[in-house]
């Protein structure tokens, strides 16, 4: 019985088809996470952390949060040169992907008039952010900015990524919430919801890689394993 695994020329057919589906996962995730931003916006019913921020800095300048999004995101990979984590293709399209595409969608999405309304574009928002983050994640291009910042910070100081993670993000939702942004309901939400939705969408889009496995499972110990967004 024959154990390989094709000609070379099938092999390299199957790579290719492996590389374009990974690259429609990323733009695709990162284009329905701008979406989703977008609609937790449009609900006024409060943000996810790092939106938050966003928010109130758009308020403070008059610029578009997507735009203050793709500022402070190269911003924050500015900060990866001196805890030296190295960006990858989808962190830099992070940066700009996320932002053009919220908004883009806060263009077409008027406010939501009325309570149901309002409800049912944060749970749309909230739930397409889970998809959108099983997405990018599962499609291994590099984490966004603000995850290698946490990253960094964990493996710079020994901190637990939980610890450093929530530092981070408590910091960013009190400045965001000084400065206008708004924090309701809809963060709380995304906060509980978001961690089982990304892991549930992660194995959902999971790519076997060419051994054979999930590219989503990292090697090392389950212990390793982050949540990157």
């Amino acid at each position: 019985m024959s154990t390989t695994s094709g000609t070379p020329d099938t092999r390299s057919h199957r790579t290719q088809r492996r590389l374009g589906r990974r690259l429609l996962q990323l733009y695709s995730g990162l284009t329905l996470y701008g979406v989703s931003s977008a609609l937790l916006v449009r609900s006024g019913l409060g943000l996810e952390p790092w939106n938050v921020l966003h928010q109130g800095l758009a308020e403070l300048t008059g610029l578009t949060i997507g735009v203050v999004s793709i500022v402070v995101g190269a911003a924050v990979l500015l900060l990866w040169i001196p805890i030296r984590q190295r960006p990858g293709l989808g962190t830099v399209s992070n940066v700009f992907v996320v932002g053009v595409a919220m908004d883009a969608t806060l263009w077409l999405v008027p406010d939501a008039r009325g309570l149901f309304a309002r409800i049912s574009l944060m749970v749309a928002g909230i739930l397409l952010n889970g998809v959108a983050t099983g997405l990018y994640i599962a499609a291994r291009f590099g984490p966004g900015p603000r995850d290698g910042l946490m990253t960094g910070l964990h493996r710079l100081t020994g901190r637990s990524v939980r610890l450093v993670r929530t530092t981070i993000e408590v910091t960013v939702v009190t400045g965001g919430f000084l400065l206008g942004g708004s924090l309701g309901v809809g963060t709380l939400l995304y906060a509980l919801a978001i961690g089982p939705l990304a892991q549930f969408f992660l194995r959902v889009f999971a790519i076997t890689g060419p051994g054979g496995g999930s590219t989503v499972v990292a090697s090392g110990k389950p212990g390793q394993a982050i949540l990157r967004r």
